[in-house]
């Protein structure tokens, strides 16, 4: 069946649309037809629109409650590892810190590198502790000027003693230069460490402290 085009937008010409009671059938369908369409699209702009949004956030936050939930219970799996190797890390350390003398055996390690070098047969031409120790968070270090002169192997040999000595001692900058009569000379920085005593440790943090509470002033 053919549709005239022409007679039906005449009709839509002659339609009063300030008195709906004179609409004919078509403008009548029309209008409904955009009130259909009109309303589903307003409550999606106006209500679903939000709930959309809503539910993708709540998604995006259920992945990443469940991913927490995941690494939460990892770690609760993996406690009892990471309690021992926390044993183990403080076993370790204990074993360390033995190997640093305390105060009143600092000058013992002072003459075992000393007598590291004699017994090698190397000649001191200097041997001079720093005046002040440098403190750290747990511990004081102290370096020595070193400068001795010997045969090559004579000085790997003294370096290989001091590194097995039972405190922790470390030779650091080391130079070498020719001597006379095919002889070396070894300029070093050797360093040592001890650590703090309880009373060092009190005192280090009162001043900490005391810093602290200067720079908020």
């Amino acid at each position: 069946m053919a549709v005239n085009f022409n007679a039906f937008i005449d009709e839509f010409k002659r339609t009063n649309w300030k008195d709906p009671g004179t609409w004919h059938a078509a403008p009548k369908a029309v209008v409904l037809l955009a009130i259909l369409v009109a309303i589903p699209v307003a409550g999606y702009f106006a209500d679903t629109a939000g709930q959309i949004d809503e539910l993708e956030q709540m998604r995006n936050q259920e992945s990443k409650l469940k991913q927490e939930y995941l690494n939460k219970k990892k770690q609760a799996i993996n406690l009892d590892l990471h309690r021992q190797q926390l044993r183990e890390i403080d076993t370790q350390f204990g074993a360390l810190l033995r190997q640093l003398p305390n105060r009143s055996q600092m000058d013992a390690l002072l003459v075992d590198i000393n007598q590291a070098g004699l017994g090698r047969g190397l000649q001191f031409e200097l041997f001079r502790p720093a005046p002040s120790e440098i403190t750290r968070d747990f511990y004081a270090e102290r370096p020595i000027s070193v400068k001795v002169v010997g045969t090559y192997h004579d000085m790997g040999a003294f370096a290989s003693d001091v590194g097995q000595l039972p405190r922790i001692v470390t030779l650091n900058d080391v130079t070498i230069t020719a001597g006379k009569d095919n002889q070396l000379a070894l300029d070093a920085t050797a360093r040592t460490f001890r650590y703090l005593d309880d009373e060092e440790l009190a005192a280090q943090r009162k001043a900490s402290a005391a810093k602290k509470g200067a720079a908020k002033k």
